[in-house]
């Protein structure tokens, strides 16, 4: 098979975003806190793949995804894309990049210019890396995708707050696909739609995703989302990687014991399989990523978690050709 087939379209390497946080009231002299958003988290995205990335509210998985696109500054680790690493201080080489990775906002409306047109929203990253283009062309181009994501020519005029929160987000939708990416990161593009509305913007992506052989990293809380889009799944926990597993594998055999928390709050259609489903439920909130618990960080809510637990760090190991998970005694069991 050749090189450009099996080589990887996006390469994330121990990537961590760290913030300092000062407390107001504290002594001017008091230190900083450090705030683990993001803490080592490492993935591969090849073409035509796609990537889903899960997990409870402030684990991390936003600010992955902007860091990814230097939209917030890494603190350590490494970004390559085809090959290429890129570093923070090359905006040159970033601008180029960026060309061929797009994203999609969780927030339809909140993510548009109110005071542009929707001419003008979907037209704009033509005008910054395509500046050679007429505004004929641009014109052209824009109606052409329009009418790819599901609008007609007869709303180009139009501004954000005429359309509803689906026409929003398949404008959000056009803006990415205009120049023609490689790669779009979708941050939770459906959280804020009705659930048939959700539908309709998944399938519309999956329908682009294989017209245009994109990459997808789809970021969502919804697990059945998750599932019917991707190929494989990363699960984030206090901004750690808890499992990597191929999509039928992680939802078949999950191999770590959050994402079979997270599985198991899953509701299923079928109303006698629903009743009968024993819910694992997980005692207490996340901890403060402010002051994460010692080894394991989901060891204080883990209903298998032993004292070992609290004194290793576990790192992400392969239990089976498809699965890789960070637990001791899952690993010690597929060892």
């Amino acid at each position: 098979m050749p090189e450009a087939v099996t080589s990887p379209l996006l390469s994330v390497r121990d990537l961590r975003v760290h913030f300092k946080v000062r407390d107001r009231k504290a002594w001017p002299w008091t230190p900083a806190a450090t705030l683990k958003a993001v803490d080592g988290v490492s993935f591969e995205l090849r073409a035509g793949e796609t990537l889903g990335i899960v997990g409870e509210s402030g684990c991390g998985k936003s600010t992955l995804a902007r860091a990814c696109l230097n939209l917030i500054p890494a603190t350590g680790g490494e970004v390559a894309w085809q090959g290429t690493v890129l570093r923070p201080d090359d905006h040159a080489a970033w601008l180029a990049a960026r060309r061929d990775i797009q994203i999609i906002f969780q927030d339809p409306l909140a993510s548009l210019n109110p005071r542009m047109t929707v001419a003008r929203i979907i037209g704009e990253p033509l005008r910054i890396h395509r500046p050679e283009l007429s505004d004929a062309q641009v014109h052209e181009k824009v109606r052409a995708v329009m009418a790819e994501v599901g609008l007609t020519p007869q709303q180009i005029n139009r501004y954000p707050h005429e359309f509803s929160g689906g026409q929003c987000q398949r404008i959000g939708i056009a803006r990415a696909l205009i120049l023609e990416p490689k790669l779009i990161i979708c941050d939770e593009p459906v959280s804020a739609l009705d659930v048939s509305i959700r539908a309709q913007i998944v399938n519309l992506l999956q329908e682009l995703q294989r017209r245009k052989g994109l990459a997808l990293i789809f970021i969502a809380h919804d697990l059945a989302v998750v599932k019917h889009i991707s190929d494989r799944v990363l699960v984030l926990y206090l901004g750690k990687a808890m499992e990597v597993a191929q999509g039928d594998a992680l939802y078949a055999r999950p191999g770590h014991p959050y994402t079979e928390a997270l599985l198991s709050a899953v509701p299923v259609p079928d109303p006698r399989i629903e009743r009968g489903k024993v819910l694992q439920l997980l005692s207490g909130d996340m901890p403060s990523p402010l002051a994460p618990p010692s080894g394991c960080v989901f060891r204080t809510r883990c209903p298998k978690a032993v004292p070992r637990c609290a004194q290793e760090l576990p790192a992400l190991r392969a239990l089976d050709a498809e699965t890789s998970a960070a637990c001791l005694l899952a690993t010690e069991r597929a060892g």
